[in-house]
């Protein structure tokens, strides 16, 4: 992201605006991109005991011609996150806000308000519940997503059903 703003920072006019701006989302097309190609690298790294660079290949080989795909699911699992999170959070923020003395009437006359401990603790607890929910989602996403293109890509399902000894898949003939 620097190396996108870099520039225009430097140039300091109002040129040097214009610059940033677009550096900074060409810089977060960028960053998109390498998020999605590199996505099925930690179940790579996990479940394939590789080295790092070993399965960002392996996520980059993965993901080839299925992009779009992966970027969808990708989003839709960020937009599931965020709705959960906000669902948990805002609760446990307002209570936090009531509990925390005059909190939540300083903050709906619009004065500047300040946070104690009561606060930053009942938000806190709310964020861990939230983390407790929504990392295993997206540990779980991630796993099926990297099971699912080896399947695809790799007739993985098949290799499964000759370990299991299922009949109909033993390679003697």
């Amino acid at each position: 992201m620097a190396v996108g703003v870099l520039p225009g920072a430097l140039m300091g006019s109002t040129a040097g605006v214009g610059l940033i701006l677009i550096g900074f989302m060409a810089a977060c097309v960028l960053v998109v991109w390498l998020m999605v190609r590199f996505c099925l690298a930690s179940p790579a790294l996990m479940l394939e005991r590789q080295s790092i660079t070993v399965s960002m290949r392996r996520s980059a080989k993965l993901v080839r011609g299925a992009w779009w795909r992966m970027f969808g699911i990708l989003l839709l699992t960020w937009l599931l996150t965020m709705i959960v999170t906000l669902v948990i959070a805002i609760p446990f923020g307002i209570i936090g806000m009531i509990v925390d003395g005059d909190g939540l009437s300083s903050f709906l006359t619009g004065e500047s308000t300040g946070f104690g401990w009561p606060f930053l603790i009942i938000s806190g607890i709310g964020e861990v519940i939230v983390s407790t929910i929504t990392y295993p989602l997206s540990a779980g996403v991630m796993a099926l997503l990297y099971v699912d293109q080896r399947i695809r890509r790799e007739a993985l399902d098949l290799e499964l059903a000759r370990a299991a000894g299922l009949p109909g898949y033993d390679t003697r003939s």
